[in-house]
């Protein structure tokens, strides 16, 4: 299955059908954050009893140019913005507003994410009651919080698909080349700036989110296998350049927060590579079974996201408390430990995904709920407050805290009406069939 809109002419379809290999990306991607996320979190218990963390993987020596292959945010966004822009020309058909579609996907992030920071701060603060050492309580608090950087970027990519759809209908490449332009601009201004860096957890994603809209109207598809190919090979040769040069760090772990160009660039051969692979996966995304695993993983993808790493941080903190022997970070006793901790970890997240995977499900049609712009402006305001203090601040149990309050006064605010059907004037509608019937 190819892209869903017409090839490279940019004709928006009105509805667009779910692209099965772009859910195969998807799944294969949260796999691998997963995985690599379990090789990261190590965290250390020195002789004077502190605490610290360790990112293992990215100690080692042949891991930066391994992470150009399978940092795979890029690709995330990529894919996101295809689902994303078919979900607003969807919704749009049916008479909704952009209120609306702001509405939906604030409602779909914040009820999981509500869910867990609720939880964590709970758990966290019984544990500090019961005595567990404050240094354990804050590496878990770290945890749980990291996955709100990508919940604000994605929220930021995400609530601006509206206002980009618009831009991409009329010029989708110069779209694409200002938000680039945007990111370049904000890069060389990062050294005097060092908190404007932030910002570009906008433009770099909205970039990168706009090659998915590119994507999903054929663009991309227009060019041949071997452009495909000059694509990818052109995309790493000036990634090697900008990095070589010293522009930028090799390190895209580095580079992830706050975002640079070089993401933009990486998204380049990621989507290549994608477009290159359908033949391949949009056969395998067809098959019965694989299809249902798709679909059940695809309804819990965010719980999953958002619930590993803090499940992963808890899990060793509670380890690095036991009395039992513990291998040494990096050593050849803790890589071959990783498949079990990637065991265990799938069978905790089983049941949360159980538990709390529903809060992703929408229970109602978005264009039947009434939702003013000006509430929906609201929220989002209240959404990035507590983002804005741990991008400035860091993160601690306070921040996990007042998230999960912000949260849900978001929430509150986008509880919305339904709307109310406007009944035919029986006498209107009785003197048009009489002067049909004269016609």
């Amino acid at each position: 299955m190819r892209s869903t809109g017409s090839r490279g002419t940019g004709t928006p379809p009105d509805t667009a059908s779910r692209d099965r290999a772009i859910d195969l990306v998807r799944f294969v991607c949260l796999v691998l954050v997963v995985v690599g996320h379990s090789m990261m979190v190590s965290p250390v218990l020195h002789p004077d009893g502190t605490v610290t963390t360790e990112n293992t993987l990215a100690l080692q020596g042949w891991f930066e140019p391994v992470i150009w292959i399978f940092m795979v945010m890029p690709l995330f966004f990529v894919t996101g913005g295809v689902t994303g822009l078919q979900s607003w020309r969807r919704l749009k058909a049916g008479g909704g507003t952009a209120a609306q579609f702001v509405r939906a996907r604030l409602l779909r992030l914040l009820r999981p994410a509500t869910a867990l920071l609720a939880t964590m701060v709970a758990g966290l603060s019984v544990a500090g009651a019961l005595g567990v050492d404050r240094q354990v309580v804050q590496l878990i608090a770290t945890g749980a919080g990291m996955p709100l950087w990508f919940l604000a970027a994605y929220l930021a990519a995400q609530l601006n698909v509206p206002v980009l759809a618009a831009l991409h209908a009329r010029a989708p490449w110069l779209t694409f080349v200002l938000l680039t332009a945007l990111v370049v601009a904000v890069d060389c201004l990062r050294g005097a700036l060092p908190d404007l860096a932030n910002i570009n957890l906008v433009f770099v994603w909205c970039a990168v989110q706009q090659l998915g809209f590119l994507v999903a109207d054929g663009y991309i598809s227009r060019l041949s296998r071997s452009g495909l190919l000059g694509a990818a090979v052109a995309a790493h040769l000036l990634l090697g350049l900008v990095t070589g040069l010293g522009l930028y760090r090799g390190n895209m772990l580095v580079n992830l927060n706050p975002p640079n160009l070089t993401l933009v660039i990486l998204a380049v051969p990621q989507l290549a590579t994608m477009e290159l692979a359908r033949p391949v996966l949009a056969p395998l995304a067809e098959v019965r079974w694989i299809g249902r695993v798709l679909a059940l993983a695809g309804s819990r993808s965010l719980t999953v996201y958002l619930w590993h790493l803090p499940l992963l941080a808890a899990m060793s903190g509670l380890l690095l408390l036991a009395p039992i022997p513990k291998p040494g970070s990096g050593t050849a006793g803790w890589w071959w430990s990783r498949p079990v901790v990637v065991l265990a970890l799938v069978i905790l997240l089983l049941p949360v995904a159980a538990a709390f995977g529903r809060l992703e499900e929408r229970t109602t049609t978005p264009v039947t709920i009434r939702c003013r712009p000006a509430m929906a402006g609201a929220a989002v305001v209240v959404v990035f407050i507590p983002v804005a203090d741990a991008a400035l601040n860091g993160l601690s149990l306070g921040l996990l805290a007042a998230g999960a309050v912000c949260f849900s006064v978001a929430i509150v605010l986008l509880g919305g009406s339904p709307l109310r059907r406007r009944q035919p004037d029986r006498r209107r509608h009785g003197r048009r069939t009489i002067a049909s019937g004269l016609n």
